[in-house]
């Protein structure tokens, strides 16, 4: 049974927030990128790479609830990681410098960090973070673990970011849904599609959020990264029902109805692909709108095949919810470099 939008709300608005998030992000109407896409399909977008810190991004909504959880129980440093390009750990890095906290980042020593400190690891040291690299062969989550321990016998309350936060972030895509209806109906418009890049929290909160309200919506994600597509599923309903049971709501997802595809990934998560980097350029060029290489870029190229292919109809509206990740376009230069063929003219008189 379908929730009112003020009822959805009022749930929501139960959970501490730590007002870090500038909220509600814009949703831009791309009129120009569409009309480059045949004109037959609106796009727009929802601008979550806007969320006002340290470049935005979703984690950044995602933090606004989940850290405050965090502040609740009393936390004085975040622990967390990822790969070297975190866009997750460059958030909690600025999270953390604006709650007053300490924060160590557990990341990957994968390739890119073996490039040199360059995008989202430059920032993370420019914030404050203690960056610990963790090579192959060194299991990530016990260094984690044994922070936890260091920071306790100094005597700081560590938070280690985990499921609870993964689930507070899931409701805070429900949230965004909420947003998309009341800007859509401020402009006069209705949306047949939201797309998003995600393999998890955020496409299961906006699938949720969706259902919730009863709107005739289909969510489609596209994963970052490979792995088997029924698994996927089942990990997108999991955490979409512990948001529904933490909101109280008598909804639930079902694994087979949830569209997420890792088909538009390339060769492996982190790898540029032709058609991503077509992406980020023709969207760049017609909106002035920026993508990363690794997440935005390959989704939207999913969403663009999509169009010209008919899976997303004539006449449809279709909105992009842009999860961020920009700091990434710096470490990825050589690839887009050679992929742009970006020639300059110098002038010497």
């Amino acid at each position: 049974m379908a929730v009112t939008r003020e009822d959805l709300q009022a749930a929501i608005d139960r959970f501490p927030r730590t007002e870090l998030a500038d909220l509600p992000t814009r949703l831009d109407d791309c009129p120009r990128f569409s009309e480059a896409l045949g004109g037959k399909v609106r796009v727009m977008v929802k601008r979550d790479d806007l969320t006002g810190l340290a470049f935005g991004g979703n984690k950044t909504r995602k933090f606004d609830l989940a850290l405050g959880d965090a502040v609740a129980q009393g936390a004085t440093a975040l622990i967390t990681g990822a790969a070297s390009q975190s866009n997750h750990a460059r958030q909690a890095a600025a999270a953390a410098a604006r709650l007053g906290m300490k924060c160590v980042l557990v990341n990957r020593h994968d390739h890119r960090s073996q490039m040199g400190i360059q995008g989202n690891q430059l920032l993370d040291n420019i914030l404050g973070a203690d960056v610990r690299l963790v090579v192959d062969g060194v299991n990530q989550n016990e260094v984690k673990e044994r922070v936890v321990e260091e920071l306790t016998a100094q005597g700081e309350k560590p938070y280690l970011i985990g499921q609870r936060a993964v689930v507070l972030g899931t409701v805070a895509y429900v949230c965004c849904v909420l947003e998309i209806v009341a800007q859509l109906e401020a402009m006069d418009a209705r949306a047949d599609f939201i797309c998003t890049a995600s393999g998890h929290g955020t496409h299961a909160g906006l699938a949720l959020g969706v259902k919730a309200l009863g709107l005739p919506i289909r969510t489609q994600g596209f994963s970052p990264s490979k792995g088997d597509e029924a698994q996927r599923r089942a990990r997108l309903a999991e955490v979409g029902n512990e948001a529904a049971e933490l909101l109280g709501l008598d909804v639930r997802l079902q694994a087979e109805e949830l569209e997420n595809t890792d088909a538009y990934v390339g060769e492996n998560y982190g790898i540029v692909t032709e058609a991503g980097l077509n992406a980020l350029h023709l969207l760049a060029r017609t909106e002035g709108i920026l993508l990363d290489p690794v997440y935005t870029s390959k989704a939207m190229s999913g969403v663009i095949d999509r169009i010209q292919t008919g899976e997303i109809p004539e006449g449809s509206t279709v909105v992009y919810v842009h999860t961020g990740g920009n700091p990434a376009l710096f470490a990825y230069a050589p690839e887009l470099i050679s992929h742009g063929d970006y020639r300059q003219k110098l002038v010497t008189s």
